[in-house]
């Protein structure tokens, strides 16, 4: 009688830690997959981003080669025309030039677009990337 009870209970436990052991992979599995989701998601290209009209590309590319200053300029004329999500990484590009010269006033524009945007957002991976900079 007894050994039957020993080997029923060494079935229940070896099925118990097969379940485990494959809740574990599953786990595992998931997680894998949800980083390469993140790491596809991360190769997004600003230029490929849609909301900007074409007429303002060549404006914008020029506002780029002047820096901080040039892209201020451009956003504050152009900036009502562009749509999320080019206008929120146009707005990260800015952010990091002034980072170097305003460093408080980064911190407070990144809040803005970071509140605006969802995590859906293709430009979501590049705001957790700067988050440990500007927060």
């Amino acid at each position: 009688m007894t050994t039957k009870v020993i080997g029923v209970l060494a079935v229940v436990l070896v099925l118990f830690g097969g379940f485990k052991l494959f809740l574990y992979f599953e786990r595992v599995k998931n997680e894998r997959e949800t980083e390469q989701k993140q790491a596809a998601a991360a190769l997004v290209i600003g230029d490929q981003l849609e909301g900007l009209p074409q007429s303002l590309a060549s404006s914008l590319q020029a506002a780029q080669t002047q820096g901080a200053a040039g892209l201020r300029n451009w956003l504050k004329t152009y900036g009502h025309a562009v749509q999320d999500p080019r206008k929120a990484w146009i707005e990260l590009d800015y952010i990091v030039l002034l980072a170097r010269e305003s460093p408080a006033e980064a911190r407070k524009l990144f809040a803005e677009v970071k509140q605006r945007t969802p995590p859906s957002s293709p430009v979501w991976p590049r705001i957790k990337q700067l988050q440990a900079t500007f927060e």
